[in-house]
């Protein structure tokens, strides 16, 4: 068993125990070869592990090594070395004195805005090297930055990050990263890559800002991928300019993200409370030198009770999507122009002023990616529903998303109230809606009255046999 003092291939004289994670415990030491400080990541191999099994946990921190060492930032910790100790291995990394961003959350709550985007904008950098290198980190998170005394941020465990071309020595099917921080794309199965790592830093600077994970802490890992799958979050309660980025990291579209680069522009921009060069892009296409995800999933928020939700959430993260999933058709013509606030709430408001009677003209306020997934499965989302009334005004929340209450009533699920945010694009001059997503629902009963929707008692109907379901 490793203990303080012992030296590491005749070189490294372990000086305390600083740390551990999932790859294993993390050590200060000193390099008696060089003089200086380091710290070494010690692979912790689980007891019982075949011989096959244990050479892949090598290889895994080889590659980690091997990956890690071709990033050299400042905003990134440097990798030197990688030895082994009675056949483990080690990673040799530069040594930081400093707090990981989780620990500065947990002692002091949230952050003011512009420390967060002032982290988020040297991480960013960092993250865009590694993109530009090829490589995608694959496990952001609050733990993973590490913050100095002075204000450096450092971007730290490629444990399982993983570079283009490179195989990886993961079981096929392993889940990797930290469900909280997950992309959705990723919690449903998809490859990470690039885009999933703009999410995952997003929700560690929401974190940062609202002092609480976007998608919750809870310890039912596999209740918190579900929730992640789905994308559904809470909104900011703090808005601002760092806000408007992290919700922008944060779209359930991995196209619609900014690059990570990108991202570092906005940040560094919203940290010294200066607009950005460049507007927000409404049009939801690929940015230029990102590239485009094997998938693209447009949806529709299909007004259904809470329980059928989560089952379709389990079948997504049973059977990811394949080929004949993937939308088809060339994207859509749209243009990058300024729509006003005024404007998005106002085509949202008009929208639902069609639903759930007029769906044929509600069609056409759709983006081709949206009708893409086909006329009959939007019919048959809204066919269900009785009635439905607008119970919070449309809000714009930022340069392209709106959320808006409403409450309706189907047969099978009875009265639900829900606040939903949606998506918006400028297509031929037109605003359109991109996405229409549920963030919060809920059952109404109603204890003010024993009407149905036409007005009769629901104990009158009830005993003529005339009621298809209760509110």
């Amino acid at each position: 068993m490793t203990e303080q003092g012992d030296l590491i291939a005749g070189r490294y004289r372990l000086n305390q125990r600083i740390g551990a994670g999932g790859m294993g415990v993390v050590w200060q030491a000193f390099d008696e070869r060089l003089g200086r400080v380091v710290a070494l990541k010690h692979l912790a191999l689980p007891p019982g592990l075949s011989t096959e099994d244990a050479e892949r946990a090598r290889q895994r921190a080889v590659r980690e090594g091997r990956i890690a060492a071709r990033l050299q930032h400042p905003g990134a910790v440097t990798v030197h070395d990688v030895t082994e100790d009675c056949g483990r291995p080690v990673l040799v990394m530069e040594y930081v004195p400093a707090r990981s961003l989780a620990e500065l959350i947990a002692a002091r709550g949230p952050l003011p805005a512009a420390q967060a985007a002032q982290i988020g904008g040297q991480v960013a950098a960092a993250l865009a090297a590694a993109h530009e290198a090829g490589i995608v980190h694959r496990d952001i998170k609050p733990a993973n930055i590490l913050i100095t005394d002075t204000g450096t941020a450092k971007i730290t465990d490629f444990g399982i990050a993983r570079a283009h071309g490179d195989t990886t020595v993961t079981a096929t099917g392993l889940l990797v990263g930290t469900p909280a921080f997950l992309a959705p794309e990723v919690a449903q199965g998809h490859e990470p890559n690039a885009a999933s790592d703009v999410f995952s830093l997003g929700a560690s600077l929401y974190t940062a800002v609202e002092g609480r994970a976007p998608f919750g802490d809870g310890d039912n890992a596999i209740a918190l991928l579900h929730t992640v799958a789905a994308g559904q979050f809470v909104p900011p309660a703090h808005h601002g300019p760092v806000s408007d980025v992290v919700l922008h990291m944060m779209r359930t579209d991995p196209a619609s993200r900014p690059t990570m680069a990108q991202a570092a522009v906005s940040l560094r921009a919203a940290a010294a409370d200066r607009p950005a060069p460049a507007p927000t892009r409404l049009d939801l296409q690929p940015v230029a030198g990102s590239p485009a995800p094997p998938w693209r999933r447009p949806r529709f928020a299909l007004p259904v009770a809470a329980a059928a939700i989560a089952a379709i959430v389990l079948i997504v993260l049973l059977y990811p999507q394949s080929s004949s999933n993937k939308v088809a058709g060339p994207p859509p013509t749209s243009t990058t122009s300024t729509v006003t606030a005024a404007e998005l709430q106002q085509a949202v408001a008009d929208y639902y002023a069609l639903l759930p009677d007029r769906t044929d003209e509600a069609w056409t306020r759709l983006s081709p990616a949206m009708q893409a997934q086909g006329r009959d499965q939007y019919e048959k989302a809204w066919k269900g529903v009785k009635t439905l009334v607008v119970t919070a005004a449309p809000q714009a929340t930022n340069a392209d998303t709106v959320t808006i209450g409403v409450e309706y009533t189907t047969e099978s699920s009875g009265r639900l109230r829900e606040t939903r945010q949606l998506h918006l694009i400028t297509d031929g001059g037109k605003v359109l809606i991109d996405s229409d997503q549920v963030l919060k629902s809920e059952r109404v009963n109603d204890n003010n009255g024993d009407k149905n929707d036409n007005g009769e008692k629901k104990g009158d109907k009830k005993r003529e046999g005339e009621g298809k379901g209760g509110h």
